[in-house]
């Protein structure tokens, strides 16, 4: 009965009702998230076989270092791949990683900064009762394949696409213009209209939660609408700011769709590398170590973020 009494009041409790609230999504992402995770992370640390999918599992750090032992199978036996180079020491990868933050960052800012307008628009000046349409509008690219919406703007800015055409035929140019396709541009305006309603909906949320009596109080004390905005309105949807940077930064850099369709391949960045690695060149000890390194390093990145902007995401008593 003691024991019953017992199991009757943990299960009352509300930290056990919590619990297996929570736990179906904690299992489905222990087994869809954690797993693969894990398995990247002991894959990295492998050699590679000379068969299809064929992993060495023998502890090596070649994978990030390299200069060292690179086990591949040869009738059985063991033999050294010589000149092996590794994530951290190839000087392609690193050229890649640092392209792929850039591009990452000029989506960010771009993404954001045109977000930021229109989330203000919708939260300050559209009637309450409309909002929700607004925010249905928004979300209408969703509403066709990623794949779709990179093709599209390749038609649009393609060499004979839609913004060549239309000018060519205005008599405003003499010939199609060239930079405006295959180019780092066209990834980040791409990339920045299929990532634009993840920054909008965000910023959003956290204008819609500003008091508007503080933005009476700012003017009733002689401060300009500009000064109010950027004394009052900012500092208070900072938050919805910095999680729209982290919700667009960090899968912009592992994108790479987008590099592959409007780079034409001439321009790829660290996910392509990865993607090569695992699939063409079927090596996926040192495409896992890459992919690693570049999860570290993002993480890295968004976690220093977060400090620097940690004063507007205190919770207020």
């Amino acid at each position: 009965m003691n024991l019953n009494s017992r199991w009757g009041r943990l299960t009352r409790s509300p930290a056990f009702n919590g619990y297996a609230l929570i736990s179906p999504t904690a299992l489905y992402a222990l087994l869809l998230l954690a797993a693969p995770l894990a398995t990247v992370i002991y894959l990295s640390f492998m050699g590679d076989g000379t068969g299809v999918h064929q992993v060495i599992h023998q502890f090596q750090l070649c994978n990030y270092v390299g200069d060292c032992n690179s086990y591949r199978t040869t009738d059985g036996t063991l033999a050294v791949a010589e000149g092996y180079k590794g994530a951290w020491s190839d000087p392609l990868y690193q050229a890649l990683m640092l392209r792929s933050l850039g591009v990452s960052f000029l989506v960010t800012l771009a993404t954001v900064v045109l977000a930021f307008p229109v989330a203000y628009f919708v939260s300050f000046f559209v009637a309450p009762n409309k909002k929700s349409l607004w925010l249905f509008l928004i979300t209408i690219p969703f509403w066709t394949s990623y794949l779709v919406r990179v093709f599209l703007w390749k038609v649009i800015l393609g060499y004979n696409g839609v913004v060549n055409s239309g000018l060519l035929s205005l008599g405003i140019i003499s010939e199609p213009l060239t930079w405006i396709n295959v180019n780092i541009g066209a990834i980040v305006v791409t990339l920045a209209h299929a990532y634009a309603p993840f920054a909008i909906l965000p910023i959003f949320v956290s204008l819609e939660k500003i008091d508007r009596s503080l933005l009476e109080a700012g003017s009733d004390l002689g401060e300009s609408a500009l000064m109010t905005f950027w004394r009052v309105t900012l500092p208070l949807a900072m938050p919805g700011v910095v999680g729209a940077v982290l919700i667009v930064f960090i899968p912009t850099v592992g994108d790479y769709v987008t590099p592959d369709i409007i780079g034409g391949g001439k321009l790829p960045l660290i996910a392509n590398v990865i993607q090569k690695q695992m699939l063409a060149i079927d090596n996926m000890p040192l495409g896992s170590a890459v992919a690693v390194s570049a999860m570290l390093i993002v993480g890295s990145v968004a976690g220093l973020f977060v400090l620097a902007n940690r004063r507007f995401l205190k919770v207020k008593k």
